[in-house]
């Protein structure tokens, strides 16, 4: 397969037991063409080891480190698990010369064949141009079961990620080339950003998001004592599309919580706040896929946002899984 490494058994490990108690324990590596349709749908973690569209947008690159860093993490966690849920790693989509573009179709076919397969993937990057591969991935597989059904978006960021293409994508224009091809398709570009940081997005940045109808919370309203009001927002937005695509920034956290990304800043978001809304939008039940983007183990300290993904995952996972 193009673009693709198969899963290192080396970096799962921890305390043993004999009751798989940990995680690492609990997973089984498997290339991405051997995953079979299960009757429980499995978990699968796939890595997007590429941070060619950070160095296009003049970020800090060393995100293509961060898949392996965040599956090293959690693997050390409890494996509170069902017996009969699966949990695997699938491999990553690596980037060769610099072509990030392959590597996002390679992740767009990988996306497409592991929901073929009933499975429910958490990529792990990597800088956020994923998305837009993750996306498309997406949007292949649905719309070859009924063109008319939609996708929604919800990005946990401070930044838009709406970018005018100018010459190569990168990590900064994942959604703006999402709505372009929601334009050319005559589809509406359904798109809801919470922790927008007005310190982190030029005014044509906040133009476009304007002209592109995108919903979004500022950061200093996407906090706790505006949850209900949050809430109700998201499940507004949920109630207009029949899927559900989420992707996590981690530099949208406060540097407190997440140090290890190609662009932090003290003025972000709280993991609780995250975790609160994960469980509005995975209680849905339209909650197709997932990422967490943007790790960078190169500058994380005590390898806090490694574990910050990694507990992110664990509680995904763990309510997908229905426990």
């Amino acid at each position: 397969m193009k673009n693709y490494r198969s899963p290192n058994t080396k970096i799962w490990t921890g305390r043993t037991s004999e009751e798989q108690l940990y995680l690492h324990e609990k997973v089984r590596c498997i290339s991405l063409e051997e995953i079979r349709e299960t009757p429980k749908k499995s978990i699968v973690l796939l890595g997007y080891a590429c941070d060619e569209g950070v160095r296009r947008n003049s970020g800090r690159p060393g995100a293509e480190k961060g898949p392996e860093t965040i599956k090293g993490s959690f693997g050390k966690l409890p494996n509170h698990l069902p017996n009969d849920t699966f949990l695997l790693d699938g491999g990553d989509i690596i980037c060769k010369n610099k072509d990030m573009e392959s590597s996002q179709e390679a992740l767009a076919n990988a996306i497409t064949l592991l929901l073929q397969k009933k499975q429910f993937p958490i990529v792990l990057g990597g800088g956020h141009d994923m998305a837009y591969g993750h996306y498309q991935g997406i949007k292949n597989h649905v719309h070859s079961e009924n063109k008319g059904r939609s996708i929604g978006i919800i990005n946990f960021d401070a930044h838009f990620d709406l970018r005018k293409m100018i010459g190569e994508g990168n990590s900064g224009t994942p959604f703006y080339q999402i709505a372009m091809d929601c334009k050319a398709e005559n589809t509406k570009f359904e798109y809801l950003c919470l922790g927008i940081r007005k310190d982190a997005n030029d005014r044509v940045l906040f133009q476009t998001a304007k002209e592109l109808e995108v919903n979004y919370v500022l950061s200093d309203t996407f906090q706790m004592p505006y949850l209900n009001e949050i809430m109700t927002w998201i499940d507004a937005f949920i109630q207009n599309v029949d899927h559900v695509y989420v992707t996590i920034d981690l530099d949208g956290f406060s540097s407190a919580y997440a140090p290890g990304v190609s662009a932090a800043s003290p003025m972000g978001f709280t993991p609780h706040m995250v975790l609160e809304c994960l469980k509005t939008i995975i209680n849905s039940g339209k909650l197709i896929s997932m990422d967490i983007a943007e790790m960078n183990p190169k500058y994380d300290i005590d390898g806090q946002t490694a574990k910050l993904a990694a507990s992110l995952i664990h509680h995904v996972a763990h309510s997908v899984a229905g426990n």
